[in-house]
């Protein structure tokens, strides 16, 4: 008899499988609204189908008309932009200093100290700091993401590095290789799937970190909308706006593993049994 634990079900099984949740948590929302509807049909808190479907409508088909824009679109693309150029600039800082840090003993003493106390500061203590520094504009909500994520990326890419056997290194010293060529052929062809696998596990907080930063100083982007909004409990645009940044976060998820699994076909099976 086969062993429960050897079993695994078919890709077609696993996706109807992994959609059970969210079924179940669809009707316990539409059954606790119509209740909640029934007894007060002017209730806010948990708005049924149908308002939701018009929120849906007033914020990604309708014009704002103050703006003339559609709400949804702009803030989404406010919100994408920031974030992606955070992103953007910890990636390039957790591939440099982790790759320094984690190769070189000089630098890994002087720096190191610094990245693991600013990596333990908690960004949203120092959100009136970066705006009283750099603004309210753009470079503060920018800062704050990348200081709540760059140094977690350098510590997990220098601990990767240290990791990587001393035989390799060993063995390519031994054929003469120069300390840089030891960096780009033997480091970071190993530690660059690993760097997307660390961006990926921090999008949540680049997300939270982001929504912060618009809800307290911003006018527009996707945080901005729903602290705007809160204040008339306008649950049929806030629910819709949650959904729309899960599905963004997602999507962004999804395409960074496939990413990885495309460049770095070599990771195939492990990432595999990692159950992405």
């Amino acid at each position: 008899m086969k062993r429960l634990i050897n079993r695994r079900p078919s890709w077609l099984t696993a996706l109807l499988l992994g959609l059970i949740p969210f079924l179940v948590i669809g009707l316990v929302y539409l059954g606790e609204s119509n209740a909640r509807l029934l007894e007060n049909p002017d209730d806010r808190l948990l708005p049924s189908a149908m308002q939701l479907v018009e929120g849906v409508k007033m914020i990604a088909v309708d014009e704002d008309p103050r703006t003339g824009q559609v709400i949804l679109w702009a803030d989404t693309a406010a919100s994408l932009q920031r974030i992606g150029i955070a992103m953007g600039v910890c990636t390039l800082a957790g591939l440099l200093f982790g790759m320094l840090n984690g190769m070189l003993p000089y630098v890994r003493a002087v720096a190191s100290p610094l990245v693991t106390a600013v990596s333990l500061v908690p960004p949203m203590a120092i959100l009136p700091i970066l705006f009283v520094i750099f603004g309210l504009d753009e470079l503060s909500k920018v800062m704050l993401i990348v200081i709540g994520i760059a140094p977690f990326l350098i510590r997990d890419l220098q601990g990767r590095i240290r990791e990587i056997p001393a035989e390799m290194m060993i063995k390519a010293q031994s054929l003469g290789a120069s300390s840089w060529q030891i960096a780009l052929r033997v480091v970071l062809p190993q530690v660059l799937p690993r760097l997307i696998d660390s961006v990926r596990l921090s999008l949540g907080s680049a997300w939270l970190f982001l929504i912060s930063a618009e809800a307290v100083a911003a006018e527009q982007g996707l945080g901005y909308r729903i602290f705007l909004v809160r204040r008339f409990l306008s649950m049929d645009i806030i629910l819709p706006y949650v959904f729309w940044i899960t599905l963004l976060a997602f999507v962004m998820d999804r395409a960074l593993y496939y990413t990885n699994r495309a460049a770095f076909p070599w990771l195939g099976g492990r990432m595999a049994k990692e159950g992405a």
